[in-house]
């Protein structure tokens, strides 16, 4: 692997966990003399594809080309992966049979064979591996060719001729990935591309300003146009400083305005002074448009399914993280032990009156003038905190990711309610693929432009804060049901789980959010503007954090949330959420962490005559 990846500090572990690449950290299975030639060689072809990626791949190419939507970025980074294989399937005949040992394993497990419906079957799957058959001539493994067919016929009725001309920049990762572009618009998802790259470089380029042309042309006037240049730069930064000082100057006015108010509004008796909260001042018109939320759900899980199916999918899941269940208690115990510290009791000590400190009576022995010792128990202050874990239910979440998911939640409910926080577990997703009943009622509309969010919502309450874990415990298995995890559509979930929290009487509440990456809903993007959810997240996470009481982070699995939230984490192994779920609660619970609070500002003191 090293020698492939050209690498000599890239790190190789092999273990029971899942395989993954991060950085030049490589986890692979475990190999022994027990595995058979067929075990070996799957995992050979995986070491092989992740030293053929750190040898043929950069990221900042990558970054610079994917697209915006999460559908077409799924097919943007699997034709890429079959590009960085088939370099080296075209290079070494025994990669070529590891790389598809490995390949035909992976759809096994999958069981992707079982699709017999092309709305069901992953679109981004079977482009890869048309993709892999243009560029190597291998087939399909057996287990994927069902899969591949459902598609083949549109695909290459659609992307024939990109599909083609491939092979000419196989070596070129930024051609590739120009042509992988064309390949997803001629698929019908030119409006996920996002701005072309190249364009934007272009426009750049020609509005840049000329290179300063008194080095080239030495005249009399260039003199004359530096100093006309220096003295505008000189008004308009006088402009910047008195229009900043009129800024100022009503900042204060206002404010003084409103603390006069606010002193009649007291003392007249009326309602005291409150903070302005999220969404108070802003309709949802403004910048976001519901076609209709008469077809929209917020459902308990335990509706959704009955009790015995719950059981059972509950068992699937302690079945499927039995490992990982014990490195995450052990993280949960950390965070125990760090909150109870936090709420231990502590004394005053040498005090005149209070309980007798017997293990400061030696000094009345030794000297008996000497007055007796007492003290005082005192509590520190720990506020009533509720914490709402809002976990992402979109199809891509699917599999391991959500797996891990709810074990750690449901983990972490059972360690804050015992340090005696009250936690709440959520999650969002859709009704439907694609437009469920509100798509029908806009087509029957005669399809009006501009509908806005154009799906079925789908929110579930997995425990509410009141609700103790013993008797939620079995509603976390539902994620682990087939066809529940579909679309999603952050900012509205986002909107409902903040809500919730603020209708709580808890003196500090804190929302967390677990995600795998930005808003899709296909039928939603499919008339409006590629980042018409993206841009509508983005204000709402802006309004929580500007002018909402409640604490707000996000985790981002294998996803950069760091670009949406002030205070986030990405990992990029769902094994590492765990640990960041709890580092994350006992930073905010640490003593240092400063508590966001939104309250009336301080009145401002005057200076006396």
């Amino acid at each position: 692997m090293k020698t492939i990846a050209e690498d000599p500090e890239l790190s190789v572990a092999f273990g029971n966990e899942a395989p993954s690449l991060a950085g030049n950290r490589a986890k692979l299975p475990q190999v022994g003399n027990e595995l058979k030639a067929s075990d070996i060689a799957i995992v050979r072809g995986l070491s092989d594809s992740f030293a053929l990626r750190l040898a043929n791949h950069n990221d900042k190419v990558h970054a610079r080309y994917q697209p915006q939507g999460k559908n077409a970025r799924a097919v943007f980074e699997a034709v890429e992966q079959a590009r960085i294989e088939a370099l080296g399937a075209n290079a070494m005949q025994g990669m070529k049979t590891n790389l598809a040992a490995m390949l035909d394993d992976r759809y096994r497990k999958k069981d992707v064979a079982r699709y017999t419906d092309r709305k069901d079957a992953p679109l981004d799957e079977a482009v890869a591996l048309m993709v892999r058959e243009a560029l190597t001539g291998e087939r399909p493994p057996e287990g994927a060719r069902t899969m591949v067919d459902l598609w083949r016929p549109w695909i290459e009725d659609k992307a024939h001729d990109q599909l083609a001309h491939l092979m000419d920049n196989i070596h070129d990762q930024a051609a590739f990935a120009r042509m992988s572009r064309d390949i997803i618009a001629a698929l019908d998802m030119a409006e996920e591309l996002g701005e072309d790259p190249d364009q934007s470089d272009e426009n750049d380029e020609s509005n840049e300003p000329e290179e300063d042309s008194g080095e080239r042309q030495e005249t009399p006037d260039s003199e004359e146009q530096e100093s006309s240049q220096q003295s505008m730069e000189e008004m308009q930064d006088a402009e910047g400083e008195s229009e900043a000082a009129e800024m100022d100057a009503q900042q204060m006015d206002v404010e003084d305005q409103a603390e006069d108010q606010d002193g009649e509004e007291e003392q007249d008796g009326e309602e005291p002074w409150k903070p302005q909260l999220p969404f108070s001042s802003l309709s949802n018109e403004d910048f976001y448009k519901v076609f209709t939320n008469q077809f929209d759900e917020v459902i308990s899980a335990e509706d959704l399914c009955d009790a015995e199916e719950l059981t059972r999918l509950r068992n699937y899941l302690d079945k499927q993280l039995s490992n990982l269940q014990g490195v995450v208690a052990r993280l949960a115990n950390r965070l125990q032990r760090r909150l109870m510290a936090q709420q231990n009791r502590s004394w005053d000590f040498d005090l005149e009156e209070g309980v007798l400190d017997a293990a400061r009576l030696t000094r009345v022995v030794i000297d008996p003038m000497h007055p007796l010792s007492f003290k005082e128990e005192q509590d520190t202050e720990f506020r009533d905190t509720a914490v709402s874990l809002l976990l992402d239910n979109s199809g891509s979440m699917r599999g391991r990711p959500i797996t891990v998911a709810a074990t750690c939640a449901d983990i972490l409910a059972r360690t804050l309610e015992r340090c005696g926080v009250k936690v709440e577990i959520l999650g969002f997703t859709t009704r439907a693929w694609k437009g469920g009943q509100a798509r029908e009622k806009w087509l029957a509309s005669n399809k009006p432009s501009n509908p806005g969010r154009l799906n079925d919502l789908r929110h579930i309450i997995y425990k509410s804060a009141d609700s103790p874990w013993r008797r939620a415990r079995r509603n976390l298995g539902l994620m682990m049901r087939e066809g529940l995890l579909k679309e999603n559509i952050d900012g509205e979930a986002l909107i409902w789980a903040h809500n919730r929290l603020l209708a709580r009487r808890e003196q500090r509440r804190i929302l967390m959010v677990i995600s795998d990456g930005a808003p899709v809903d296909d039928s939603t993007l499919s008339v409006n503007s590629g980042n018409y959810l993206e841009k509508h997240l983005r204000q709402v996470i802006h309004d929580i954090e500007q002018r909402s009481p409640v604490e707000l982070i996000a985790i981002g699995i294998g996803h950069d949330v760091t670009r949406y939230y002030k205070r986030a984490v990405t990992i990029v192994d769902a094994e590492e959420l765990g640990g960041a779920m709890t580092e994350k609660l006992a930073e905010l619970f640490s003593e240092k962490a400063a508590p966001k609070v939104v309250a009336k500002p301080a009145p401002r003191k005057r200076a006396s005559a």
